[in-house]
């Protein structure tokens, strides 16, 4: 058993419980310090998103500043420190996809997601709404991406479909 493990067992059944999958992230990087970033990617595919007590305890583990924890995922653009949705819509923004109107894209999304007040991020944690500079899909433009697939030749009528869709599908799971 790792001295983390121990470490969390004596801390009681509740902490263990709640960093029992960061546990065996660190387990299967070797409780690394120079593998912070994939260690940090494996967290956030677990919970979407960095949440600061887990950062404080991967700190710990790796017997690394906070700071460098904080640093590190602060600077690359891809952590994220907010719960993200489960699905996360990226609308490309970069020249030809706002030439051939993107922001009328992202325009549709922003009311069909019901987001008010600059909010990035539905309430129900289903979908989180960014805008980025380019997908790399130009001819295609305007695109956008719902996670790993792309979709081109959009319009706000096919973003409002295929965001409507996703939820029906989500709520029809549910059920």
């Amino acid at each position: 058993m790792s001295k983390q493990l121990e470490e969390a067992q004596k801390q009681g059944a509740g902490t263990l419980r709640r960093f029992e999958k960061v546990i065996g992230i660190l387990e299967e990087h070797g409780y690394n310090p120079e593998k912070l970033i994939p260690i940090l990617h494996a967290v956030q595919q677990e919970y979407r998103y960095l949440p600061e007590q887990v950062m404080m305890y991967i700190a710990n583990s790796l017997d690394i500043s906070p700071a460098r924890v904080f640093g590190v995922a602060t600077f690359y653009a891809h952590f994220a420190l907010k719960p993200k949705g489960k699905y996360v819509v990226r609308v490309c923004d970069g020249t030809a996809c706002h030439v051939k109107g993107s922001m009328l894209l992202h325009d549709a999304l922003v009311k069909a997601l019901r987001l008010e007040n600059g909010a990035t991020t539905t309430d129900d944690l289903l979908f989180t709404l960014e805008t980025v500079s380019c997908l790399g899909a130009c001819g295609l433009a305007p695109v956008m991406m719902i996670n790993n697939d792309v979709h081109g030749q959009m319009t706000p009528d096919k973003v409002v479909e295929l965001v409507e869709a996703i939820r029906n599908n989500e709520t029809g799971s549910r059920e």
